[in-house]
């Protein structure tokens, strides 16, 4: 698998990056943390698990920074289009037959305009019981662990939202319910998941499999946590290697495509049991399915006919 480079036409209208408000405040061996509206965000432009079964993996660059990774797995291609900083713009599959699954695009048409990651949105009003809306697997049968993987948005929302919007809000994600897997115990300092606790995942991984044979655009949210011990760049970085870890097994174990899951570090940001010191509650990944927040728009942060551009004029 080789990594090529591409040299084309620059195009500074649409050279707009997502952290051109956030400088670099630490570069570790595989992740980058910035600092753009005023909270830390880690960034890992290529994890691994994107080369599961890949055929071919190519990296496309272009004079502006920007690239474009293109993984061909049983003759699917995968296509990613990131910025400077290596956050994704958009993500689309695209079948032999020429049939294109967007799913999600971080620059649609209204971009030029509305450029705010943080936005406002209405607390959500919660009409389900709690244990059905954040579900521990612990202590919750099978069948509400399933519902809850896949469920619709516990209010409705009248527009949908970028990536990094959906990234940055937690009053958005607040719309979705999430699992929180409590049958996973990570030690402190830790993103390795004990082997006998793999199978943990089962239901969840059922679940998200079926959606995703259904619905070729469906995305799921893995997002880590980790305890206020330690320097908040520490925790942010190892909470990002949790939630790859879960997202890791997932498609290694029971074969969910990589580009299907959004894996995400938050740090001590939200914790579950407030506390300063060690928690093995607040060591924790969750799961919710955000596909119905997302913008799939096709209309920009694509190649043109010829495949020679990263932007639409």
């Amino acid at each position: 698998m080789a990594e090529r480079r591409r040299d084309d036409r620059r195009y500074d209208y649409w050279d707009r990056p997502f952290f051109d408000r956030g400088d670099v405040i630490h570069r570790g061996r595989d992740r980058v943390v910035y600092e753009p509206w005023g909270r830390p965000f880690v960034v890992n432009a290529h994890p691994n698990r994107f080369r599961w079964r890949a055929d071919a993996y190519d990296i496309y660059g272009y004079n502006n920074g920007w690239t474009q990774t293109v993984i061909v797995r049983n003759d699917v291609r995968i296509v990613t289009i990131s910025d400077r900083y290596g956050v994704p713009i958009r993500r689309y599959r695209e079948l032999p037959n020429g049939t294109t699954y967007t799913l999600f695009n971080n620059m649609p048409e209204w971009w030029g305009g509305d450029r705010d990651v943080i936005v406002d949105v209405r607390p959500v009003t919660v009409n389900i019981p709690q244990t059905q809306y954040i579900v521990e697997p612990s202590r919750a049968p099978v069948e509400q662990v399933y519902q809850a993987v896949t469920a619709e948005p516990v209010a409705e929302l009248d527009r949908t939202y970028t990536l990094n919007q959906v990234l940055f809000n937690q009053s958005l994600r607040d719309y979705m319910p999430r699992v929180d897997i409590d049958t996973i115990t990570f030690e402190t300092g830790s993103a390795e998941v004990p082997t006998d606790q793999i199978d943990t995942l089962e239901v969840i991984g059922a679940a998200i499999e079926e959606a995703v044979a259904d619905n070729p655009q469906e995305v799921f949210l893995i997002e880590g946590h980790t305890d206020a011990v330690g320097s908040d760049i520490y925790n942010l970085e190892l909470s990002d290697r949790r939630a790859e870890s879960v997202a890791t097994i997932l498609t290694e174990y029971f074969e969910i495509p990589p580009e299907n899951l959004v894996s995400q570090g938050f740090g001590e940001q939200y914790l579950k049991e407030q506390t300063d010191g060690p928690s093995q509650v607040n060591r924790r990944v969750a799961i919710r399915r955000i596909t119905p927040l997302l913008s799939t728009d096709d209309e920009i942060a694509g190649l043109d006919e010829e495949d020679e551009q990263a932007f639409v004029e």
